[in-house]
């Protein structure tokens, strides 16, 4: 007796579209969010995991730190270790302060300097403009490395070094990128703004200050948090032109409260460092919206 084997017919990508649970814009909605979200999760719990780490090691006692297996939550949260790690070693003070004062010139002088270039490779009309734009993108392929011994001696030979020049100057001539993104938004903007403008006998500067900067509100805001965190974080530019202590900055110090003991307090470190990234962490939640919208919208027009 012959017995007829009969398939489970498959269900394709065209039949699951066309049941009725699935035609339902909201279902359809709820599924790709849950699908978007499964994906990403996984991704933030690892970014996320550090940082949860450093919280629970600053608020453990010293004894705690190395424990196995690893402790997540401290027996008793050690709040002072903050006030005590911020003023048993170094003068943070001082350095939270010097830092505070080079990151907002910096972001003052790149707001500044980058919107002016922008403005003039994106809406006015010059011979060989595209020709220095390029130029100036170029200078992005050229890394850090190779650029910071001619800086050195060049600063050298100005007498800056040990002073606050070399790290607050340049950021007022300009940054290649913040001119590329900022340019990209301004090119985005209809010319008929500006020949109406000029109609009506506004100037370059005045079309620039009152028409243009407000529409191009998360450009500013995406160079602004770049710039904040860029130059709060900067580490290597203070190693190398800064030798006083009371001028430094905050992220050497906290290179100098790790290399200038020999045995290392990992709870006072990280009860300094949460406070050190503190201010980079609410200017980026405050800004965020802004500074996505920025972001996506950079490419609109090139």
């Amino acid at each position: 007796m012959s017995q007829t084997l009969i398939s489970k017919p498959q269900m394709t990508d065209g039949a699951v579209k066309n049941l009725p649970w699935y035609q339902s814009r909201r279902t359809r909605n709820i599924i790709h969010a849950l699908i978007v979200y499964a994906l990403i999760l996984p991704g933030a719990c690892v970014f996320i995991l550090p940082l949860l780490w450093m919280i629970s090691t600053a608020l453990k006692p010293s004894n705690e730190i190395f424990v196995y297996p690893p402790q997540w939550l401290p027996s008793s949260p050690q709040w002072n270790n903050f006030s005590e790690g911020w003023t048993a070693y170094l003068n943070f003070n001082r350095m939270f302060m010097n830092t505070l004062i080079i990151t907002v010139n910096n972001v003052i002088g790149n707001l500044f300097s980058c919107c002016l270039a922008a403005y003039g490779f994106a809406r006015l009309r010059a011979p060989g403009k595209n020709f220095f734009f390029a130029l100036v993108l170029a200078t992005m392929l050229l890394p850090v490395e190779v650029t910071i011994i001619p800086q050195y001696v060049l600063f050298t030979k100005l007498g800056w070094n040990n002073t606050w020049r070399p790290l607050m100057v340049p950021p007022w001539f300009g940054w290649p990128f913040f001119i590329f993104l900022l340019r990209q938004f301004f090119m985005s903007i209809p010319m008929d703004l500006d020949e109406a403008a000029r109609l009506d006998g506004a100037s370059s500067w005045r079309i620039l200050w009152s028409i243009l900067l407000p529409l191009v509100r998360p450009a500013l805001a995406t160079v602004v948090i770049f710039a904040f965190i860029g130059n709060w974080n900067n580490f290597l530019g203070p190693l190398i032109y800064i030798r006083s202590v009371d001028k430094q900055v905050l992220a050497v110090g906290l290179n100098m409260f790790r290399g200038q003991y020999g045995q290392v307090d990992f709870h006072y470190m990280m009860a300094v460092a949460l406070i050190v990234l503190l201010p980079v962490l609410l200017i980026f939640f405050f800004g965020q919206r802004l500074f996505v919208q920025g972001i996506a919208l950079t490419g609109i027009k090139g």
